[in-house]
């Protein structure tokens, strides 16, 4: 009888109990980490694997995201852009009403009203907002925008406006105001509202003239261009934008330049130089554009939107139309400015997870190791993160890699069919927002989407595939 061979090294899936007994043994021990299926999935897995749109369909739709050139083609108010009217709302995330909504979502619903002069104290608006009899919400998907944090839009304030080159589809996203004390993070003091009509009186107009100006003398900017280059300098177009802001700037200061008074212009180029977050609200509708061509691909079961509004965390994709599978948002986990903690900070909440959407942001978190500094973590934690991500993604953007992984594509795509077979949850980065309305930003961390949601899309791309084999129906 032969001496048992000694075993030099083991793979280990799932559990560690091997593992860590073998690992004692002094054996070499590769851990492979594999999570079962979330419950319950198993039935509507099988049918969307069967589905035999889903292959060809997923293809035509990552292709048509990587295809789209977002371009900076004006800026005009949100009355003209998306035609706004007095008392109409728009808001980041899934639809939501007054009653339901967060604190800082009411905070800079509240702001805004005194912004647009529907009320002379923001401390007004509540009974405006409670009748709804002069006023509606909307969100800012629904509207072909997007806006961070509360994300809300009102009729004066002055929109970017993107443009896919080959086929003309436009994009919306406010400017951006800062960090800190600010509408977005659900603040409405004087101070915010003095801002904010500045931007409209001053800086909107300004940036007007000189987009337009270079527009029709080289060529609108290319934003998606400025995304590729930031990505190799350090950003991660989410909360890492340094190097896209001062790329806008080189772009645009030539033509600012004796585009009005040199006092507003000389204030106007120290506020977009001095905020490092004046990118991220280009970034956005970028991504945006991008995703929206994928919409209504029948069978593709890619995610076209991650978004939330402070209460709910909802999920758009391609095959379902514009329905929304939601679930509560989720507390961020991170770092606190000053003396706030946990109990300050309101759950998740913005529409700038359209950049994890699109395969930057906290996708593309191992271009920007030092972000970590910012939302917490590690940089081997930013690296893995981007790694992970490749397991629920269908593909990879060759336009946006990652030097560092050897300028691998960022992964793009997410799968709703792959994020319940891996049990794998979107990474996302995020600032925090007060949960009192009127605080503002009181951190920045790291959140995942509620997982309840994807099963809930599952099923419905499921039932789609079944009414699809049965001839029943149509899409959604």
């Amino acid at each position: 009888m032969s001496a048992p061979t000694a075993v030099e090294s083991v793979v280990n899936v799932g559990a560690d109990l091997l593992a860590d007994a073998a690992a004692g043994q002094a054996v070499d021990v590769t851990r492979v980490d594999w999570q079962p299926p979330m419950a319950g999935t198993a039935a509507d897995l099988a049918t969307v694997a069967g589905d035999p749109r889903r292959a060809a369909a997923n293809e035509r739709a990552l292709a048509a995201v990587l295809e789209v050139t977002a371009t900076l083609v004006d800026v005009v108010p949100a009355s003209e852009a998306l035609g706004l009217e007095a008392g109409e709302f728009l808001h980041a995330g899934p639809p939501i009403a007054w009653d339901r909504a967060s604190g800082p979502l009411r905070g800079a619903l509240m702001g805004g009203a005194a912004l647009e002069g529907l009320v002379d104290d923001p401390e007004d608006a509540v009974a405006l907002f409670e009748s709804g009899s002069s006023v509606s919400l909307e969100p800012c998907h629904h509207r072909s925008a997007v806006g961070p944090m509360a994300g809300v839009v009102t009729p004066s304030m002055w929109m970017w406006v993107l443009e896919d080159a080959a086929t003309g589809r436009r994009t919306y996203c406010s400017l951006n105001e800062g960090l800190g004390k600010v509408l977005r993070y659900g603040a409405y003091g004087p101070e915010v509202l003095e801002r904010l009509r500045w931007m409209s009186d001053v800086l909107g107009p300004l940036l007007q003239t000189a987009v337009r100006a270079v527009r029709d003398e080289s060529g609108p900017v290319d934003v998606t261009g400025i995304l590729t280059q930031m990505l190799q300098m350090g950003d991660e177009a989410h909360n890492r934008n340094r190097a896209g802001t001062l790329m806008l700037l080189r772009d645009l200061s030539p033509a600012l330049v004796g585009a009005g008074d040199p006092g507003d212009i000389a204030q106007a180029l120290r506020f977009v130089g001095g905020n490092d977050h004046f990118f991220l609200n280009l970034a956005m509708p970028a991504c945006k554009l991008a995703l929206d061509a994928a919409r209504g691909t029948e069978g593709s079961t890619m995610v076209v939107a991650m978004a939330r509004n402070g209460t709910d965390f909802g999920i758009q994709t391609a095959g379902t139309g514009d329905e929304w599978f939601t679930g509560p948002a989720q507390l961020a986990d991170g770092l606190f400015l000053g003396d706030y903690g946990p109990e300050d900070a309101n759950p998740d909440i913005g529409d700038s997870a359209i950049t994890e959407t699109a395969g930057i942001g906290g996708f593309a978190m191992a271009t920007a190791p030092a972000i970590v500094r910012f939302v917490g973590g590690s940089v081997p934690d930013a690296l893995a993160t981007t790694r992970r991500m490749h397991e629920i993604t269908l593909g990879e953007n060759p336009r946006w890699s990652v030097p560092v992984l050897e300028f691998q594509g960022t992964p793009t795509g997410i799968d709703v069919a792959k994020v319940c077979r891996t049990s794998v949850l979107p990474q996302i980065n995020t600032g925090m927002a007060g949960r009192v309305a009127g605080v503002g930003q009181v951190g920045a961390g790291l959140v995942t989407p509620p997982a309840e949601i994807f099963p809930k899309a599952l099923a419905r791309l499921a039932e789609l595939a079944e009414n699809q084999s049965k001839g029943v129906g149509g899409a959604a």
